[in-house]
């Protein structure tokens, strides 16, 4: 079982409900392994430590990173070639100027004085130029934009780089595009967790309600939409259930349960 966490498995105000634990702690003590998938870095993880159950392994950054809670470690991470992510920023600096750039390493953030974090960062944030921060392979670059929608900047970049890399995003409230190495994506890395422990795509039930979940919804042989999801995900899932507010996670878990008790 894999799930989004932001707009899916937590609430609006980004806590984890009591019902949605309990759910989870039944799934994983069938046998089945709960993995967590996100785009947040490793270091907003710990305090969901226990929805990550005993294997402790969260897909953040996009795929990005493998992590593991419980021993707070990377697994395994999967960067932008630093000449990759060069060019990238080179290209996107030339049609969109205004933007300003931010970087995600595995264990540390970095970012151009002109990016304004909208969420609290590490005190020994490096802020530098982004020609400074691509000395180190970054597992996800960030283009923040002051003017476009997030669907026109992901458009724009789509057009210029997306032969190069992975284009994304997991908020619509903001215009921030989340750039990850070609190949990349919470399914990708997700079918790494899954292959090593001999579980294929037709065994994984996933959770998610953004365009980076979309690949790993797709990917899974059962993909559910929670109710609050974006136009595209409700249109790929094969399911809808209720909204994140509602518990729809737990909703579906709980008939899963039912059904095989």
């Amino acid at each position: 079982m894999a799930t989004d966490l932001d707009g899916t498995l937590l609430r609006s105000d980004g806590t984890l409900d009591a019902r949605t634990l309990r759910a989870l702690e039944h799934i994983e003590a069938t046998g089945a392994l709960v993995v967590l998938c996100t785009a947040r870095p490793a270091r907003w993880l710990a305090p969901l430590a226990p929805a990550a159950g005993r294997h402790g392994v969260v897909v953040c950054a996009n795929g990005g990173v493998i992590w593991s809670v419980h021993d707070e470690a990377v697994l395994d991470q999967f960067p932008l070639a630093v000449e990759v992510a060069r060019e990238v920023v080179a290209r996107l600096r030339a049609v969109l100027p205004e933007g300003a750039w931010a970087v995600e390493r595995a264990e540390a953030f970095a970012r151009e004085p002109g990016y304004t974090p909208r969420w609290p960062v590490p005190d020994d944030t490096v802020v530098d130029a982004i020609d400074v921060l691509l000395s180190v392979a970054p597992v996800k670059l960030m283009l923040r934009h002051p003017h476009l929608t997030v669907a026109d900047l992901a458009a724009r970049a789509q057009e210029h780089v997306g032969h190069l890399v992975e284009i994304t995003y997991s908020s619509g409230e903001d215009a921030l595009l989340e750039i990850s190495a070609a190949g990349v994506s919470k399914a990708s890395a997700l079918a790494g967790v899954c292959a090593a422990r001999g579980i294929g795509p037709e065994e994984v039930i996933a959770f998610g309600d953004m365009p980076n979940d979309l690949p790993m919804l797709v990917w899974a042989g059962h993909g559910v939409a929670v109710a609050n999801a974006h136009p595209e995900v409700l249109a790929a899932a094969d399911e809808i259930t209720a909204a994140n507010d509602d518990c729809g996670v737990a909703q579906v878990l709980e008939r899963v349960l039912a059904a095989h008790a």
